[in-house]
């Protein structure tokens, strides 16, 4: 996409070209309504002194984000009662309004103007004076946010209610509420020629990769959009194999899962506008990882990520494995069960992998309704379409009743491990197409296809399945199964280990 831009530096005013802001503050005030021509966003408050034709002061700030009420009892009251016919010496007066008259913590005198165009559109509040070349921006930023609640997609029975908001700041501190610690480090960076969008680089110096952060930076360094609107747009730019079914960087909107994240040396990734927060880097058994399973007795935690480990292979399998048997392998199933399924579907008139494809399609197309529809809506899609449409396909003789417990069983396990349904859907009919040609051969070989794929992944340099060794204590101890936290006394091998230093993480 072709982008263009404004070159602030090089703006016309009155037929001349401007580098800088200029000594006249009218002069200034043109340039600024010249570069924010046709925004009415933008408040231009002039202050004069008693008999003169010309403004001493201009005070420029954004309507809908600064704060009316730091603006009027912070700069304007102080500047008319301390300045407005006081005899200030001209050359001191820029420095005496930053120091002693405008009472804010956070006032810098820029010469920059897209530096001061920036700060207007950010919702700071900028002073000119007249005289000076030079204009003061003070930090004014009043934005509505949402409040902090839990998130819809990561309920949890027990564990903190906190998730991330849109605001970097409100999420920033909620990780320094979770780690009271000089080495929790943050780097701002702006994305976007457009947009301007601020993110966050997070991280525990000491413990975090040097290596993996410096790969980060220069990954994002080379990002070059107009608009980066939420942290996916980030994670599509600098993930490892940008073509893959399988994220090699991890999501969330958990303040919890993040500080865990970092305490095991990972890094964040805040991006303002988004309440998801990026971490890397994520590995293949994360997938199946919860917080709460850390706020749960060790025994129930280990069943539930089985669970979820035996969902992925159910979801995956259980379709090519049904077509393999039924269509090449009929020996290998209990004689009266065959029969049931030859008499179930005997008048039915699509193959097999006909009725597979038409039951998963329909299924998707119902869990998609039940997303996008309202909560209650939805549920009721979700229910009232599975049953009658699943009823009315046997008794029409569509498809066979077998085929609705296949389907059924195939999508409930997805739910398990909802955050990898994009994958599932793809190796899933991956492994219907090779069952359907080689039957049980077809299904084996792409599993062993898709275990290379996944061991040939990288995720920032890190393997991506690093900790599915059984051979590696170290690793095996918090993936399929979760030791006793107790037991969990050493962080994964990618990180930067300090003597002595042990983890204690909730992801």
């Amino acid at each position: 996409m072709k982008k263009e831009s404004v070159d602030f530096e090089k703006t016309s005013v009155a037929g001349q070209v401007s580098y800088s802001f200029s000594p006249s503050i009218t002069e200034n005030i043109a340039l600024l309504k010249q570069i924010l021509n046709n925004d009415d966003m933008v408040v231009y408050r002039y202050l004069k002194e008693q008999g003169s034709r010309h403004p001493q002061y201009c005070i420029v700030f954004a309507d809908t984000l600064s704060s009316e009420k730091i603006i009027n009892d912070k700069i304007i009251r102080p500047i008319m009662e301390n300045l407005m016919g006081k005899n200030i010496k001209k050359n001191k007066l820029l420095n005496y309004l930053r120091n002693k008259v405008i009472a804010c913590r956070d006032v810098k005198k820029v010469a920059d103007i897209s530096t001061v165009v920036h700060s207007i559109l950010y919702g700071d509040t900028v002073v000119l004076v007249e005289g000076f070349s030079k204009a003061l921006v003070i930090n004014t930023k009043e934005w509505v946010t949402r409040a902090i609640t839990e998130p819809e997609s990561e309920r949890i029975t027990r564990g903190p209610r906190e998730g991330f908001t849109e605001s970097i700041k409100v999420n920033m501190s909620l990780l320094e509420r979770k780690i009271v610690n000089p080495d929790l480090k943050f780097k701002y960076m702006e994305l976007g020629s457009i947009t301007k969008t601020k993110i966050c680089v997070c991280y525990i110096e000491g413990i975090a990769s040097k290596k993996i952060l410096q790969e980060l930076m220069i990954r994002l360094n080379k990002i070059d959009q107009e608009g980066i609107l939420d942290s996916r747009y980030i994670q599509d730019l600098i993930q490892d194999s940008p073509l893959s079914m399988f994220s090699t960087i991890g999501d969330t909107e958990r303040p919890d899962v993040v500080a865990a994240k970092l305490i095991e040396g990972r890094v964040a990734v805040i991006c303002d506008g988004s309440p998801s927060v990026l971490t890397l880097p994520y590995l293949f058994f994360e997938y199946f990882q919860a917080n709460e399973d850390y706020y749960n007795n060790y025994v129930f935690a280990s069943m539930n990520r089985l669970l979820r480990i035996l969902a992925f292979f159910l979801t995956t399998s259980i379709p090519a494995v049904y077509l393999a048997i039924v269509t090449f392998h009929q020996e290998l199933l209990p004689t009266p069960l065959m029969l049931s399924i030859a008499a179930a579907r005997k008048d039915v008139p699509f193959p097999t992998i006909v009725e597979l494809i038409i039951m998963l399609l329909v299924f998707e197309v119902m869990r998609e309704a039940g997303v996008r529809l309202p909560l209650s809506v939805g549920m009721a899609i979700s229910i009232v379409g599975a049953l009658v449409l699943g009823e009315a396909a046997v008794a029409a003789k569509i498809i066979s009743a077998p085929m609705v417990i296949v389907t059924a069983f195939t999508g409930i396990s997805a739910f398990l491990i909802f955050k990898m349904k994009g994958a599932l859907i793809v190796v899933r009919t991956f492994y219907l197409i090779m069952a359907a040609f080689l039957g049980l051969y077809g299904y084996m070989l792409s599993v062993m296809v898709l275990v290379v794929y996944l061991i040939s992944m990288r995720s920032f340099g890190v393997p991506y399945m690093m900790n599915a060794s059984l051979m590696d204590i170290q690793n095996i101890q918090d993936t399929a199964v979760k030791a006793p936290i107790w037991l969990i006394n050493k962080r994964p091998k990618f990180a930067l280990r300090r003597a002595g230093a042990k983890s204690f993480a909730k992801k």
